[in-house]
């Protein structure tokens, strides 16, 4: 590609072909994000059906829990393995692998034999797929941002990165809907004897959907140049990264760190605590969640296609400061007689400022060159993740011992961290406009 094309390349706008490879790639994201997510909803019954019936209710939710959490910590693995590939044999072939990784043992979980069946095969085997999703979610974010960001023009990187970040949020969202859907139509023994099984099944179904989908998508621009150019890595890419880009890793694996706590925090834990700590009943929090994840979704884009216009720095000293303004006074606004419209509404307001995460991945594309760019990010972004998406719900939950405004004063401190990491990419835009020299 000579240099004239690039530059043309760079300032066109969005065309046909953009929206389609945009498109496909969110709904694909949506659809494995749901398989990811759809466990959680159903971990009382899982619990129930896959350890002994005479083993204690807590030993029980915490096992579950632990099999809920070892898809977290496969997923440096499989990302770091993926994007490996994804860095030498191009960013479609692992894209389309992420997607049957994660649809197959989805779809196995809902045909497995519990343990009155099976015994302790039940839980080892439910264990061993749920594995296998953490490390195709692994390697599909990180993945997914990589691709659609090299397939837009460099001006749009941001609103791309945010659209497949809402895409993203909306499987969180399907998940919740499917599993209101259920457990409002059919009884508790129905859903305990067969009925569980239903949004299992589903997801693996529309793993394969997306499977079929994403054949219409088209390697790179960026990785095909390399490839024809014999640019590729000559070394092992995680070797080079760790060695040459070790600023990148830190600010990626920090903004992670906020990413994760806003979504765990605020979009996965709060119905919960809300439920727990101030009486609201199920019906009303899982609503105001629901409200929330469309605000988020929004939240995504508007983030993406701010930090394409003013840069870095700005949109996260602005975004960190707003969402913590918003949570904090959303948790302090909280007891047990706020009216159903107030919760709502301070809910959604939340969950939109939570949308500065949409702008969390143009940072990351940024930060590491094309070369290795796929494995820079998904080590940066899936062992950051991994440890504090993993360790935020059991820290906030002993904090809330102590504390019962915990989550909002855990959030807090993340956004001042935020406002930090913003002053220094400022900085570093100051120096150099182009962050992939400067942070790389």
């Amino acid at each position: 590609m000579n240099p004239h094309h690039s530059v043309a390349h760079a300032a066109r706008p969005l065309n046909h072909q953009d929206y389609k490879t945009l498109s496909l790639a969110a709904l694909g994201g949506a659809l494995e994000f749901y398989d990811f997510v759809i466990f959680v909803f159903f971990a009382v019954v899982i619990g129930n059906l896959f350890f002994p019936p005479e083993m204690p209710d807590w030993l029980r939710q915490f096992q579950t829990f632990g099999i809920f959490a070892a898809g977290y910590l496969a997923r440096p693995l499989g990302g770091i393995i993926m994007a490996h590939f994804g860095d030498l044999l191009g960013r479609k072939r692992m894209f389309t692998l992420s997607i049957v990784l994660m649809a197959l043992p989805t779809l196995l979980m809902g045909l497995l034999p519990t343990y009155a069946s099976l015994g302790i095969a039940a839980p080892l085997l439910l264990l061993a797929l749920r594995i296998l999703q953490g490390a195709a979610i692994g390697g599909e974010v990180p993945g997914a941002w990589v691709f659609v960001s090299e397939h837009v023009p460099q001006r749009h990187i941001g609103y791309a990165c945010g659209t497949l970040t809402a895409g993203l949020t909306a499987g969180i969202l399907l998940g919740s809907l499917i599993a209101t859907a259920i457990n409002t139509s059919y009884s508790a023994m129905e859903i305990a004897d067969w009925a569980w099984r239903i949004p299992f099944i589903l997801g693996g179904g529309f793993g394969l959907m997306a499977m079929y989908l994403r054949r219409w998508l088209e390697e790179t621009p960026v990785f095909a140049e390399m490839q024809a150019n014999k640019a590729l890595a000559e070394e092992m890419p995680l070797k080079t990264v760790l060695r040459d880009h070790k600023p990148a890793v830190v600010v990626s694996m920090l903004l992670t760190w906020l990413l994760s706590a806003a979504i765990v925090v605020v979009i996965l834990m709060t119905p919960t605590y809300l439920q727990k700590q101030f009486a609201i009943d199920a019906a009303t929090s899982l609503k105001a969640n629901s409200l929330a994840i469309v605000a988020l979704t929004f939240g995504c884009v508007l983030a993406g296609a701010i930090i394409d216009r003013i840069g870095s720095g700005i949109t996260f000293i602005v975004g960190s400061l707003l969402l913590g303004l918003a949570s904090y006074s959303f948790y302090h606004q909280l007891d047990s007689s706020i009216s159903s419209s107030a919760l709502y509404g301070w809910y959604a307001l939340t969950g939109l400022t939570v949308g500065i995460v949409g702008a969390v991945p143009y940072v990351m594309v940024h930060a590491f060159p094309p070369v290795v760019r796929f494995t820079g990010l998904s080590f940066s972004y899936n062992l950051s993740y991994a440890i504090f998406g993993g360790l935020t719900p059991m820290l906030v939950t002993l904090w809330m011992k102590a504390d019962p405004l915990a989550p909002s004063h855990y959030v807090s401190s993340l956004c001042a961290l935020g406002v930090l990491v913003g002053i220094y990419l400022l900085l570093v835009e100051r120096r150099q406009p182009t962050l992939a020299t400067s942070t790389g």
